[in-house]
């Protein structure tokens, strides 16, 4: 997927994936943490549905991370 996330209608269709073998908790700091890269994939933004709602995560130009709903 290419296009970025900006319409609202992009996010009616979340971006699904496979968390790689090396991301599971036991080789990450305690609590599971998955690096940002893994779940972006080179992509600006991606859309994350939790609990029936979907979010959207976009990674700004200045390297910060920005969770909407």
């Amino acid at each position: 997927m290419h296009a970025s996330l900006t319409a609202p209608s992009a996010l009616t269709a979340p971006r699904m994936f496979a968390v790689p073998a090396d991301s599971s908790p036991a080789s990450h700091a305690e609590g599971g943490a998955v690096d940002s890269s893994t779940l972006l994939r080179g992509q600006k933004a991606v859309a994350i549905v939790h609990n029936g709602a979907v979010y959207r995560l976009q990674a700004t130009k200045l390297g910060k991370l920005i969770l909407t709903k």
